[in-house]
Order: C-alpha cells, then structure tokens, then sequence
C-alpha cells in the first residue's frame, strides 16, 4: 500500500494506551495500541481494510492531507 494518509498518535491518560486518529476517513475513525509500535501497527492495517473496502463499493478514496495543508484536528 503506497498511500499518503495522515495517521496521528497520541497517548490517551484516560484510556492507558495510544489512539489513533484516521483523520481523512472522518473525525471517528481511530483505532488504538498498548504501544506506539502496536497503534501504528493497528493503523496501517485499518487504513488498508478502509482503501479495500472503498475501492471495492467503487466509492472514491480521500484526498490526502499533505505537508502545508491546512489540517483540522477536533
């Protein structure tokens, strides 16, 4: 998978392990880890499962947020 998404991690105090954000699938799309390796690891496969799915319904991928976008993080 050659894609250019934007995966953010960051340490959750209240759930005791790293979320995820998937920001260009939408603001709930997250997935987590016990350790920065395990949450990146989580990330790549939910980003292949998402470009899977969305090729196969024929529904078109997200545009990638890249370096000097403006990216918006609620």
């Amino acid at each position: 998978m050659n894609y250019h998404y934007t995966i953010i991690i960051q340490w959750s105090e209240e759930d005791k392990c790293y979320i995820v954000s998937l920001p260009e699938w939408g603001e709930f799309c997250h997935t987590h880890g016990d350790t920065y390796e395990e949450a990146i690891k989580n990330a790549h496969e939910v980003l292949e499962l998402l470009v899977e799915s969305s090729l196969e319904d024929g529904k078109p991928l997200p545009e990638p947020i890249t370096f000097g976008k403006l990216l918006q993080v609620a």
